[in-house]
């Protein structure tokens, strides 16, 4: 695993348009971060450098910032196939640099995955009481349906993790459902499994987060079948756009942490005269540096554990 000055010194090589351009197999989708290219038995992700806030791609983005992310998703896949497989095809190596020719950048920005069958839900853990889950509870002593005693407090550590699974749109914002509703939409099986390995994995998360001196307050899940079924985990896996990491030490009940994604770039828009719609203002070299030394600060520190 490249650690975090070595990764450092690679952002960035060249601009990702150009990456792309070079990319010679079919284009299947673009998404706000990825673009997704078919390579017959396989898919290849390619995480660019885009960021967007309030739903709104914004103009530039972060330099480096798919690499980072990318090869976050790779440490914890490798580190957790004990707990579930996941959709790295075994020869990635091989198919990225000879098969595809790409340049250590375009290596480092992107995934070879297994076709698979996306579930409908995204599978949410969440150990402490933040964001929408601290709303809820204000308004009902419960999150997402779930429970939860008297007496807490914004950023308070919950008794034990829950499950708080929502749809997974494909626009617009995903919805919370219930886990009655949830097995309605993957069926009985799937559910108890996808549920079981969520907690397995954020409890893993968890604990070596805390060696870095982090907590991980949440965090957002996604799984596939294959044709016969078997399931695996994909997309993004415990990286600061999936999840809600914080200092360790600067944690407290009662106030809302700082945290390790791009709460710096969010915190900054709040101050501009903007409407949150389409097109984005630009954004400060400060503040871009500012974003990336903070993605590159959670990755270094994690990766540093093993």
């Amino acid at each position: 695993m490249i650690s975090g000055e070595a990764l450092k010194d690679t952002l960035p090589q060249e601009p990702v348009r150009d990456l792309l351009e070079k990319i010679d197999v079919p284009k299947i989708a673009s998404g706000k971060v990825r673009e997704i290219f078919d390579l017959d038995d396989s898919v290849l992700l390619v995480a660019t450098d885009r960021i967007s806030a309030f739903d709104v791609v914004l103009p530039g983005g972060i330099p480096g910032r798919g690499i980072i992310l990318t090869q976050l998703s790779h440490f914890w896949f490798a580190i957790t196939q004990h707990i579930a497989p996941n959709h790295l095809i075994p020869n990635e190596t091989e198919v990225l640099r000879d098969q595809l020719g790409l340049s250590e950048d375009g290596q480092l920005r992107s995934m070879a995955v297994k076709k698979l069958k996306p579930l409908e839900i995204e599978c949410i853990v969440r150990g402490y009481l933040a964001g929408s889950g601290w709303s809820s509870y204000q308004e009902s002593r419960s999150v997402c349906g779930v429970p939860l005693p008297e007496g807490l407090n914004q950023a308070s550590q919950l008794p034990e993790p829950i499950f708080t699974p929502t749809t997974k749109a494909s626009e617009g914002h995903d919805m919370p459902v219930t886990d009655a509703e949830a097995r309605e939409i993957v069926g009985d099986e799937v559910f108890e499994k996808v549920k079981a390995i969520s907690f397995e994995l954020y409890n893993f998360g968890h604990e070596l987060a805390k060696r870095a001196g982090i907590i991980l307050a949440d965090t957002k899940f996604e799984f596939g079948l294959d044709d016969a079924g078997n399931l695996f985990l994909i997309d993004e896996v415990l990286t600061p756009d999936s999840s809600r990491y914080w200092e360790a030490s600067e944690w407290r009940e009662g106030i809302s942490p700082a945290s390790f994604d791009k709460q710096i770039i969010r915190d900054y828009l709040e101050t501009l005269d903007w409407d949150k719609t389409a097109p984005g203002p630009e954004l400060p070299v400060e503040i871009i540096e500012r974003a990336q030394s903070r993605y590159l600060e959670v990755y270094s520190r994690l990766v540093a554990t093993r």
